[in-house]
């Protein structure tokens, strides 16, 4: 999976700035309840987002896209006065009504819920099929 992530990341640097950030999970959760687990992780979260970032939220009670719709909504953002467009996929436990707080947009891949190294990689081959379709290319067939 680590291979196919490298591939369809690299591809995308071709069409925009890119990175992959992946913060540290939280330690010592064995005991910890899970609405102190979310807290925590919505601290370092947060504390990775600028005041000027555009937050998508990539969560199992977002709005559901069609490709060809998300890379219209994502042509728009482009147009944004907003420095980055992050896209984050919260822990197991979910986000905290922190991370919702500060969120512009939510966004659900599937109603089901997936290991977050799937949703990486199939959220990162959706936003390769986006820059194509942006830009014309026949890789998206519809």
């Amino acid at each position: 999976m680590a291979e196919l992530v490298d591939l369809y990341a690299n591809r995308i640097k071709k069409y925009s700035v890119f990175d992959i950030v992946t913060l540290p999970d939280v330690k010592n959760t064995r005991n910890m309840p899970i609405q102190e687990q979310k807290v925590k992780e919505a601290t370092k979260i947060i504390q990775s987002i600028g005041g000027d970032d555009y937050v998508i939220l990539l969560d199992e009670n977002g709005k559901e896209l069609k490709t060809i719709e998300f890379s219209g909504a994502l042509e728009k953002m482009f147009f944004l006065p907003k420095k980055r467009i992050l896209f984050i996929i919260g822990g197991p436990w979910g986000f905290s009504e922190l991370v919702y707080a500060r969120a512009d947009y939510k966004m659900s891949l599937s109603k089901m819920t997936f290991p977050h190294q799937l949703v990486r990689l199939l959220f990162l081959e959706q936003l390769y099929r986006v820059f194509t379709i942006i830009k014309g290319e026949p890789y998206h067939h519809e």
